[in-house]
């Protein structure tokens, strides 16, 4: 368990860190409520997401589209949960990385299992052109995804990828 507290660490301090700035975003703007910060480049806006990351699949409220998502974010917990364990202690960064995509699967499950919705508000564009509003777990996911694939792209694949029959 020690070899794993600074992962566990790290997953339960962007998890916290995911929902005091969603609860702070939901307490002092309301929804669709804007403050722009750069402007012309940075608003932190309150929307909600009953999509996937970046508000993909987000415009059907339906039932079975609320059971996918949630199936295929289960599904993905446990991928990188099992990749996790069989990746090498030696491989620090990839531990990272896919601590970092599990505390922001972490952080959104949690919201769509209490809210039925995410909370995004972090708003970058330039001009008219936006891109899709986020928040810390999806910076998450994607920061931890951006590491995995420079990690497989630049490392010898039989070193970095755990066989998946042992």
């Amino acid at each position: 368990m020690k070899k794993h507290g600074f992962y566990l660490s790290v997953i339960l301090f962007f998890i916290i860190l995911d929902q005091v700035s969603k609860a702070m975003i939901h307490k002092t703007l309301s929804l669709y409520g804007k403050i722009s910060l750069i402007p012309g480049f940075f608003n932190i806006i309150h929307v909600r997401n009953r999509g996937a990351i970046f508000g993909m699949f987000s415009q059907s409220n339906g039932l079975m589209q609320y059971i996918l998502l949630m199936a295929a974010t289960t599904l993905a917990m446990l991928i990188v949960v099992y990749f996790y364990i069989k990746t090498p202690y030696k491989e620090k960064l990839t531990r990272f990385a896919l601590s970092l995509v599990l505390a922001g699967a972490l952080g959104n499950f949690v919201d769509r299992i209490f809210k039925g919705y995410v909370i995004d508000f972090l708003d970058f564009y330039i001009k008219k052109w936006h891109w899709a509003t986020f928040n810390v777990a999806d910076s998450c996911i994607t920061i931890g995804a951006v590491f995995l694939i420079g990690i497989f792209l630049f490392k010898r694949s039989d070193k970095c990828i755990p066989s998946l029959s042992k």
